[in-house]
């Protein structure tokens, strides 16, 4: 069953909080782009009749070939963000910005499975040019200005559960 997002005039996307048993997020430096906000965690849009969790393990494959992972937890709600003035010719110009709904998942593989040069085995363009874990509470100061909003929601939702698993 395909759920949509309430917000029609944005892009529905999937978004992943992926965290290790460190309760460290991964976060990926967007290619080409400088400075200290060009870090984000893995998304992507949604296709049509796709679920969002489809795309939500989807996308995190593409991104960064992990498949090793558990549900954690699902956002309650949809999050939408506006597209900054002149980027609003992104996605052909047909959405204000982007509507998103945010998944947990945990990380159940090792590190060497993280492949962002060649995700999904080279079957899709490189969307990041580096990547790191992060302590959860850092990831809003990490992102864009227009995601922090966002990203401070995503953070307050799932930071319980990003805690260090027992060895």
């Amino acid at each position: 069953m395909t759920s949509t997002s309430p917000h029609p005039l944005y892009r529905p996307c999937a978004g992943v909080a992926l965290i290790n048993a460190r309760g460290e997020a991964f976060v990926g430096r967007r290619r080409g782009e400088p400075g200290k906000h060009a870090w984000q965690m893995p998304q992507g849009g949604i296709d049509a009749d796709e679920a969002p969790l489809a795309a939500a393990t989807r996308e995190l494959y593409e991104e960064t070939n992990v498949r090793s992972v558990r549900l954690v937890a699902e956002a309650p709600e949809w999050l939408a963000y506006d597209l900054p003035e002149g980027a609003n010719k992104r996605f052909g110009g047909r959405y204000r910005g982007q509507s998103q709904k945010w998944f947990l998942f945990r990380f159940e593989g090792d590190d060497a499975e993280i492949d962002i040069h060649r995700p999904a085995g080279g079957a899709h363009r490189a969307e990041f040019e580096d990547w790191r874990w992060a302590r959860f509470e850092t990831l809003p100061d990490l992102v864009v200005p227009f995601k922090r909003p966002v990203y401070l929601k995503v953070v307050a939702w799932f930071a319980p559960f990003a805690v260090q698993r027992p060895a």
